[in-house]
């Protein structure tokens, strides 16, 4: 395997530090909402994440640094660990941000849009991960190499190309019409939309990886892997970190936006004497009935430390509603 301009020990440097700072943001993410008690599918995702995370770690150092221990055919089961846990975390973390958009979502054609999104985000992951096996298998000279590494190839570039884009791209618009239908100030629905459009980061990352894997870029393709599998995690946990950092939460009585609906029921006297007749025309003995229903809404103020995105409907991240239609 060439090594492309890079070092083994350089791989592994990058191959560490971005992995375990992943993990720590997303621990930081999942106590979070433990304590808030409000773990929901999103959390769910992004647990399964850490966890494939951590095994990519361990296979990473595996394959890199103690290869020489093991037979053949282990390096080459390291290498389709890698490979496949690769899949896991980018795919687990993008259906993470969809169950995230899900929980800010009222019941309704958007909601049952994206969870049927998140099924075909699923089904994507699984072609490409047996993708790598039908392509490598077709051609497999290269196992016997010291550190095996398939030359995957153009269509394995393509396939990622073109899966990494429009689930990035979904990743981006799922959030326009929600935050569009929220009563904002332009300027923090820019700072919203933000957050979510994140994911064009992982798109630009994603984008190299694919250009080495076309080329057969050696360790470079080892590198490109473990950024994007990091960014894609991190960016995953942008939405929880930023809501919890601008103290966006149902607790804090300063950011809190209730919608209260309050019913008035008015019910008059009824005025019947003795030896009178009932009139209905008459005011004396009409019974008044009056029913108003009124809904208040309490504006978006802008919080402490004066930043206008602690109104942000963010802080409804924290109560997820119901998956499915009531």
């Amino acid at each position: 395997m060439a090594s492309s301009g890079l070092t083994i020990q350089q791989t592994e440097v990058v191959g560490t530090v971005l992995p375990i700072a992943a993990m720590v943001v997303t621990s930081f993410r999942l106590f979070v909402r433990m304590r808030q008690c409000r773990l929901w599918l999103d959390d769910v995702w992004a647990a399964l994440a850490i966890v494939f995370d951590i095994i990519s770690l361990a296979a990473f150092w595996l394959y890199l640094h103690d290869y020489a221990r093991y037979s053949q055919n282990t390096r080459v089961a390291l290498y389709y660990t890698n490979v496949q846990i690769f899949y896991a975390v980018v795919w687990s973390s993008r259906i993470s941000i969809l169950f995230t958009v899900v929980r800010l979502t009222s019941p309704g054609s958007l909601r049952r849009w994206i969870v049927r999104t998140a099924v075909a985000f699923v089904v994507a992951w699984m072609i490409l991960g047996a993708q790598i096996f039908w392509t490598c298998e077709a051609e497999s000279g290269w196992k016997t190499q010291p550190r095996p590494q398939c030359d995957t190839g153009r269509n394995v570039a393509i396939a990622q190309i073109i899966t990494d884009v429009i689930g990035d791209t979904v990743l981006i618009l799922a959030p326009f019409r929600l935050i569009h239908q929220v009563r904002l100030t332009k300027a923090q629905k820019i700072r919203l939309l933000s957050i979510f459009s994140t994911s064009a980061v992982t798109t630009v990352v994603s984008l190299t990886h694919a250009y080495y894997v076309f080329y057969n870029g050696g360790l470079k393709v080892i590198i490109a892997a473990v950024v994007e599998v990091s960014i894609s995690l991190i960016v995953a946990n942008l939405s929880v970190l930023v809501a919890f950092l601008f103290r966006i939460s149902t607790e804090d009585p300063t950011t809190s936006v209730p919608l209260e609906f309050t019913s008035i029921i008015t019910l008059g006297s009824q005025l019947i004497r003795s030896g009178t007749q009932y009139n209905p025309p008459s005011t004396s003995t009409m019974v008044v009935m009056v029913e108003t229903q009124t809904m208040k809404v309490n504006d978006f103020g802008t919080g402490r430390n004066g930043s206008d995105i602690e109104a942000a409907s963010l802080q409804l991240l924290a109560k997820p509603g119901p998956l499915h239609d009531t």
